[in-house]
């Protein structure tokens, strides 16, 4: 495997949108009356706007002169999760199969929330076409493995996390060899990968040994990250990779599967002159729907194994 690099790796953005899904019901929006805003300190709630400094340098910023001497790693962790669910996530191993634009973001976040074993599992290298989309794809990492980036990266953020890298295709037929592998070490799955066969064995082998398992379903031709939902396979609208993985899980008497999907109608997309309609390449994937999928997976995967739901 190749030397970890430890090279500076920083990306933020948000998302805000009142759009409501086709068929599905939007959610309760919060009071926009809030007087916190999210300033930090025990007595933000009870500011009033009228009264803040928007010129201030240090808004939000509790006593920029004093600061929290316990402010460590995982200190703003452990105030929403306790010390019990760091503890927790620090024991788990987590697997994420796919080291792409989801699958990585996602590797990611479960880095930075504290998870103490990853495996990550992907074959390729990363490519020009992936750097709209990959937390890795950076002109500096063009023709490296996906998975040794990957590490690095962990490496960088969290050096006490372990990474397991394995350069490998997720074949179907190769499931059961890598599951057990680390049968009994696994706490969580999330599957990131594209193929239909290898995501239905995959479903199909944590269904029949109760491992937990979240699969990730098409991010191709949409972009309303307010769409995206968690929820069982048999349950999505509006997915066509949902609609194949419901119809060949029931062939496969696969009884439940966790899954995080979009309900928005998928965009019209031009073919290619001199394409085919089924090729790969006429499927347009939005800078940030990958990203916020993978951070959407690694929120839920975080707050089971904290025990917070």
């Amino acid at each position: 495997m190749a030397e970890s690099t430890n090279a500076g790796f920083a990306r933020e953005g948000s998302f805000d949108s009142g759009v409501a899904c086709s068929g599905v019901a939007a959610a309760d929006s919060a009071s926009s009356d809030s007087a916190g805003f999210g300033l930090a300190g025990p007595d933000s709630a009870s500011l009033d706007p009228a009264s803040l400094d928007l010129a201030s340098p240090n808004l939000g910023v509790s006593d920029p002169a004093s600061p929290d001497p316990v402010d460590g790693f995982f200190s703003r962790l452990e105030r929403i999760m306790g010390r019990e669910g760091l503890d927790r996530l620090a024991g788990s191993t987590v697997m994420v199969l796919g080291v792409g634009g989801v699958g990585s973001n996602c590797i990611e976040a479960l880095a930075r929330g504290g998870v103490g074993h990853l495996v990550i599992v992907d074959h390729d290298v990363v490519q020009e076409s992936n750097i709209n989309r990959q937390a890795i794809a950076f002109m500096s990492t063009l023709g490296r493995p996906k998975v040794e980036v990957m590490r690095d990266m962990v490496a960088d953020i969290n050096p006490q996390a372990k990474v397991t890298a394995l350069r490998r295709f997720v074949l179907a037929q190769d499931v059961p060899v890598l599951f057990e592998e680390f049968a009994e070490r696994l706490d969580y799955v999330v599957d990131a990968i594209d193929t239909v066969s290898a995501k239905l064995a995959i479903a199909q082998y944590a269904d029949e040994r109760n491992i937990r398992l979240i699969s990730s379903m098409g991010a191709a031709n949409k972009l309303r990250p307010e769409c995206l939902r968690v929820a069982d396979v048999f349950d999505t609208v509006n997915c066509p990779l949902s609609r194949i993985m419901r119809k060949e899980a029931r062939k496969r008497g696969i009884k439940r599967l966790k899954v995080l999907y979009s309900c928005e109608q998928p965009v019209k997309v031009a073919t290619r002159e001199g394409a085919e309609r089924r090729e790969r390449s006429n499927l347009g994937t939005a800078s940030f729907m990958p990203p916020i999928m993978g951070q959407m997976i690694a929120g839920q995967v975080i707050r089971e194994l904290a025990g917070l739901e």
